[in-house]
């Protein structure tokens, strides 16, 4: 079973958390991350005339920050922004921000990793090191509440490798287990990724904010 973030006890009262994307696998994962939670998940989904966000930050914290300000203004209600990306230093530390689109507009994910298996090739294994990394910001109808971030080190694998996940997960080679996120599955995952440790850190902030508005 995917690791839990926590139990609160706070007498807070449920209310909606809307997550600013409309990526279904990434909602999936924040939602199971955040499911002890007293906050009722929404999505752009739920909000389908929302104003359409260009994630044109240099950072991922930029384009977080956007994501949560935006909708927050719109829907007026508590959102988190999430940004993420993967980081390989052979490639001075790209695709980054471009990570969803890093083979072109009309990107998929096995597109995009198809073009990094081609950027690294000949690349040997102990220069393939990578990193993870995500930031989340927290906005409402008033204004910024935090932003935070996480990373998780691993490197590029060969070839992709196992069915889980999305995005790189085929490729992101974990040392510890000699295997990709696509193959560990979600149970260890969702215990060290790069999303975990940063809603680990965006969890406190929610619960806070949830207490002052109780």
């Amino acid at each position: 079973m995917p690791q839990r973030l926590g139990v609160s006890t706070s007498p807070v009262k449920t209310q909606e958390l809307v997550v600013a994307t409309k990526n279904k696998k990434k909602l999936e994962e924040i939602r199971e991350l955040l499911k002890d939670l007293p906050v009722r998940v929404s999505s752009l989904a739920d909000y389908p005339d929302a104003p359409r966000i260009v994630e044109d930050g240099r950072t991922f914290e930029q384009n977080a920050l956007k994501k949560a300000a935006t909708i927050a203004l719109y829907t007026r209600q508590l959102v988190l922004g999430e940004d993420s990306g993967l980081e390989v230093k052979a490639l001075h530390n790209r695709p980054g921000v471009y990570s969803a689109r890093y083979a072109g507009e009309d990107a998929t994910d096995p597109k995009n990793n198809r073009r990094l298996l081609s950027e690294l090739r000949g690349v040997p294994m102990k220069k393939r090191g990578a990193r993870y990394r995500c930031a989340v910001a927290l906005a409402d109808g008033r204004g910024l509440i935090g932003v935070v971030s996480g990373a998780c080190s691993g490197r590029i694998a060969l070839k992709p490798k196992g069915t889980f996940g999305f995005g790189y997960d085929p490729l992101f080679l974990i040392d510890k287990f000699g295997e990709t996120f696509a193959q560990l599955g979600p149970g260890i995952k969702h215990a060290m990724s790069h999303r975990y440790r940063a809603l680990k850190k965006a969890r406190r902030l929610i619960l806070e904010y949830l207490s002052r508005n109780a």
